[in-house]
């Protein structure tokens, strides 16, 4: 009895050891690259840092010290001007796990080792490197691959098509890394190290530990194979942000997930922007999409703590994922919002697409056309300054490919058909304008629908029509496309062949131009 007392009360001390620490050190200046502060490197002033909810500033002499507990994972948030170290998978180098008895033994997949008492000295290793104001970033929707085979067509359809781009400074992918088996988290960075580009990770509800019994210990594999799963970053004017907003156990049942933050999070977001200038563009990114206004997919009092926190800054781009289709959505004062201008979150389609689902091609590839219509791509992130632009890139097409005109092949000479024109904007919205004229005449409006792709229908009409077995995997059922746009087809023009050519407007005033072909027979 005595012994069994005495081994609770040395648990204790134990715990209550490691929660009352505070961890210091120096965010310097690594002047020959080799990860270890030498004598003659200096430290950085007025660098901030975090435990995952406080926030401090270096002092003059690079110097800090924050409170930390067994659990808490310590970063540096890299500053405009400076790079960090990346591992040989180019995962950046900004933390420091403190995990003293490591992740718990009982999670199926592993999570962090046991990282033993807090050293004397935590430091962060920063390089100088010249950031221009205007740059380009990767981001990746969803790679979700479930198997080696999945792996591999990402690595082929999207991977080898990112290395022929150019001028790319890092990357971001918003979640869902994998499908569930966290054993290809170290699969993905060996494929993903191809890019030889500094890349960012979010958590996706398919990289959770679903046998963790809470929401904080949901992220213990994610935080070994890449780090904290909440932290942020600058470059050039812009301040990056990476949130975990998947609630797992949902609090309301404890059955499956909820999007939302913990307190801690929301404290976190709270005294990072503290540091961040309200003239600067601010680019949080997370995996589910904050779109749901009924709360049943995303806990409505976490949105809008984040709409009051970032309502001071005037330019701010939201980006999610996981939906696997794609989105232009704007919040107003309607759904809480009181910014001077929209809110805009663009939740992004996938790099697996409709996960990677559809016939194969002559490559063995799927065609993994999104339920919305939208090809399977990626997407580039365009920042001027503390203003952006979005693109999207349809994988192994040319970067001006971004619609597709559905129309009849025949019509009648001067008879009547209830076909229309219907275009599939991948990028657009309902705020943007879409014309299209034939063989040159006037330009006209479009009107913009939101309905199902027919070309998408026509996919998913040839699978279950069928009396064959088709190459590959039926695709999922379609879903109402926010970027469809409809017109009337002339049917009075002279017998023979006639060109739709189509001119949409996006939300940045660029132009996007289509062509199609029908004929007209007597």
């Amino acid at each position: 009895m005595k012994k069994n007392l005495l081994s609770l009360i040395l648990l204790i001390v134990a715990i209550t050891a490691y929660s009352q620490q505070s961890a210091r050190g120096y965010v310097y200046e690594d002047i020959n690259k080799n990860g270890k502060k030498d004598r003659r490197e200096t430290g950085i002033a007025n660098v901030a840092l975090s435990n995952g909810t406080e926030v401090v500033l270096t002092d003059r002499n690079g110097f800090y010290t924050i409170p930390v507990e067994a659990g808490n994972t310590i970063f540096v948030i890299k500053p405009k001007g400076y790079g960090l170290t990346v591992d040989e998978d180019f995962i950046p180098q900004f933390y420091h796990h403190y995990k003293p008895e490591g992740s718990p033994d009982s999670l199926k997949y592993k999570g962090v080792s046991p990282t033993g008492k807090l050293p004397k000295s935590v430091n962060f290793a920063l390089f100088k490197q010249e950031e221009p104001d205007n740059f380009s970033a990767i981001i990746f929707g969803d790679p979700q691959p479930y198997s080696i085979q999945d792996l591999d067509y990402f690595t082929k359809k999207i991977v080898e098509d990112v290395k022929k781009k150019k001028n790319t400074l890092f990357g971001i992918s918003l979640g869902d890394i994998v499908g569930d088996n966290l054993d290809l988290h170290p699969d993905y960075k060996e494929r993903m190290r191809q890019l030889q580009l500094p890349w960012y990770n979010v958590m996706g509800n398919h990289d959770m530990n679903y046998d963790a019994p809470t929401d904080l210990l949901s992220d213990e594999t994610f935080e070994k194979n890449f780090g904290s799963a909440n932290y942020s970053f600058n470059y050039g004017d812009a301040h990056f942000i990476i949130l975990d907003d998947i609630l797992y156990p949902d609090p309301r049942d404890g059955k499956g997930y909820w999007g939302g933050y913990r307190e801690d999070q929301l404290r976190f977001l709270e005294n990072d922007l503290k540091h961040v200038p309200a003239d600067k563009l601010v680019v949080l990114s997370q995996h589910i999409q904050m779109k749901d206004n009924t709360g049943g997919s995303f806990r409505l009092e976490d949105r809008q703590r984040v709409f009051d926190l970032l309502k001071p800054y005037e330019n701010v781009l939201i980006m999610s994922a996981h939906t696997h289709y794609q989105d232009q959505i704007e919040y107003t004062e309607v759904n809480g919002w009181k910014g001077s201008k929209p809110l805009h979150e663009y939740n992004v389609g996938t790099t697996s697409g409709d996960w990677y689902s559809g016939k194969l091609d002559a490559n063995g590839l799927p065609d993994a056309t999104m339920r919305d219509g939208t090809p399977q791509g990626y997407v580039f992130l365009n920042v001027q300054g503390n203003q952006y632009a979005v693109d999207y890139k349809v994988a192994g097409r040319e970067e001006e490919y971004q619609m597709n005109i559905y129309a009849p092949k025949v019509v009648p000479f001067k008879g009547r058909t209830t076909s229309q024109i219907v275009v599939n904007f991948f990028m657009g919205s309902k705020n943007d304008l879409v014309e299209y004229r034939i063989d040159q005449g006037r330009w006209r409006k479009m009107n913009y629908i939101e309905a199902i792709d027919p070309s998408y229908y026509a996919k998913l009409y040839e699978w279950d029509v069928t009396d064959k077995l088709l190459p590959g995997r039926r695709p999922s059922n379609a879903v109402n496309s926010t970027h469809l746009w409809s017109g009337a087809l002339s049917l009075d023009l002279a017998p023979g062949e006639h060109t739709i050519e189509v001119k949409a407007t996006d939300r940045y005033g660029k132009y996007h131009f289509g062509k199609r072909v029908y004929r007209i027979l007597e």
